[in-house]
């Protein structure tokens, strides 16, 4: 352990730890659980603030804060827990989030014991993903998230939340079984049995192992992504939660996936990236594309949304594939910029559902009168979504698109199709936004909502919306507010997956080992095509 405090476990833990204590609060009717909740939220996110900006070495590229624990040492778990560039904005984002979507669940009334329970143990999964350096407490952090968020949707969800649920337990628990395999089969390779993440990374695994490795991972975290296909859990998923679980859903979850994909298969399996990146790039493209159209059918306010994401979620993919420090920069600024406005908008869903009761754009309409104030921060929201200039979204978009577009990587002629193809996304994005906008805040309001009282936002409201919104101006204004603490990493990451794509591109390599009994194959001009 390299620091005397052991931050990471007590940010990691103290949610959880703390959950524990709602059983036994005295309160019927809610009033004392959310403001306990609330204050533990606070409290560890203050910690998390205090513990990372005091301790964090920008120039330092490598883990640091690092803890190990031997936990279960009969099967070599070990709790061990680091901070690096890629991850430590995350956890910055994962505690911000969570702890404004339990402010905006203040109203909850229904089973506010399990609720803010729920909610608790979800902030310290999240945070667990992000700092876990132990391959399966990777995957025990990650299978403690879908558990609350489950029950989250089946009991404050909306009519169709059953289905809801079932859906995303679903598709998110087969993909968890790709995880535990891959994990299982890296972790047995070779003589040396370890579940250490990076020492993983410094096997020598022939070629055919680390493509299947990496196809496995691929479809675990391209549903969390998500990518196409293994996105319609999303929309249902969406559709279905309350606000202050769509906040989260859209914030933290989706993002969990884009820093698996970096963390696991760019760095522990870059060989294997080679071949997978310009598959990758390609369902970047389908992502942003598919997902900007489809917004257009959704007559469902927070459908229309959730395909946004997955349009957003494109750009991601596009940079993770880039190989410049250009383009992963601008992958994971496009995490954090996304959560935030996700998180923002969904909220103001919300808030608009609570008034209203109901997400049907077409029984909307003239809320701008009634709602100046939810009307003014929606769409702030929107010129941030469809990345305004000013904005964080502008920056993180375009820092992809120029690292991907300036990659030496990829032949010319493939740049250019994803590059313009990429760009459609950009055209419908604020078109759908805009009309979303118009439909419910402009018109003839509808003779049922005129007859109805329809408040403006709360402070508390404006409250939430501020933190989530503020952070994307400043961001878009000077993004080296944030790009400073993972440049140094992202470099690296880059770096190290274009050394490993030249090693291949100038011999040809044997995609399995000799040891193997299945045949020899080599990475010929035909599969390498694509790539220079």
């Amino acid at each position: 352990m390299n620091n005397q405090i052991p931050w990471l476990t007590i940010i990691t833990l103290f949610p959880l730890v703390a959950s524990f204590l709602i059983p036994v609060i005295p309160d019927k009717q809610g009033k004392t659980l959310r403001w306990y909740a609330l204050s533990v939220g606070l409290i560890d996110f203050a910690l998390i603030a205090y513990a990372l900006w005091q301790n964090y070495d920008l120039q330092d590229s490598g883990f640091q804060l690092v803890e190990r624990y031997a936990w279960i040492p009969q099967i070599g778990l070990n709790w061990s827990l680091a901070v690096d560039g890629i991850s430590m904005p995350l956890i910055v984002l994962a505690g911000l989030v969570t702890t404004l979507s339990i402010m905006a669940g203040w109203q909850v009334t229904h089973k506010p014991r399990l609720f803010y329970f729920l909610m608790l143990a979800m902030y310290s999964a999240q945070i667990g993903v992000f700092c876990a350096q132990d391959i399966l407490l990777f995957f025990f952090m990650w299978e403690l998230e879908l558990v609350p968020v489950y029950m989250l949707i089946s009991i404050w969800g909306g009519p169709r939340r059953l289905y809801a649920a079932t859906k995303f337990i679903l598709y998110t628990a087969i993909g968890s079984i790709f995880i535990l395999v891959a994990a299982l089969a890296m972790a047995f390779y070779g003589g040396n049995v370890t579940f250490d993440m990076a020492e993983l990374g410094l096997k020598n695994y022939p070629l055919g192992f680390e493509l299947l490795m990496y196809a496995a991972l691929i479809i675990a975290y391209g549903v969390k992504l998500p990518i196409f296909p293994l996105h319609t859990w999303l929309p249902d998923a969406h559709g279905e939660a309350s606000a202050p679980v769509s906040m989260i859903l859209a914030g933290v979850l989706l993002k969990m996936g884009g820093y698996a994909i970096i963390r696991m298969n760019v760095e522990m399996l870059p060989d294997a990236h080679y071949y997978f990146a310009p598959v990758l790039a390609i369902l970047g493209v389908v992502n942003i594309v598919y997902g900007a159209l489809v917004s257009f059918a959704q007559t469902n306010l927070k459908r229309r949304m959730a395909y946004s994401s997955i349009s957003h979620m494109g750009f991601v993919l596009l940079g993770i594939a880039s190989y410049t420090e250009l383009g992963m920069s601008g992958a994971v600024l496009q995490m954090l910029s996304h959560g935030l406005i996700a998180a923002a908008l969904f909220f103001l869903a919300g808030v608009t559902y609570d008034r209203t009761h109901t997400l049907a754009m077409e029984k909307m309409g003239g809320l701008a009168k009634s709602m100046p104030t939810v009307f003014a921060l929606f769409t702030i929201g929107s010129m941030a979504s469809l990345a305004l200039p000013g904005m964080s979204g502008f920056v993180g978009e375009l820092a992809v698109f120029l690292g991907f577009a300036t990659s030496d990587s990829y032949t010319s002629t493939f740049k250019v199709v994803v590059v313009l193809l990429s760009a459609i996304g950009l055209i419908l994005t604020p078109i759908y936004l805009l009309s979303m906008l118009r439909e419910v805040f402009y018109g003839k309001q509808t003779e049922e909502l005129s007859q109805q009282i329809l408040l403006d936002a709360k402070p508390r409201e404006v409250f939430i919306a501020a933190c989530l919104l503020i952070p994307v101006i400043g961001v878009g204004l000077y993004p080296k507010l944030v790009t400073q603490y993972y440049d140094v990493k992202t470099v690296e990451v880059a770096t190290r997956a274009r050394t490993a794509a030249s090693a291949i591109a100038h011999q040809p390599v044997q995609v399995f080992t000799q040891a193997s009994a299945a045949p020899k194959l080599t990475a010929g001009p035909e599969l390498l095509g694509i790539l220079k």
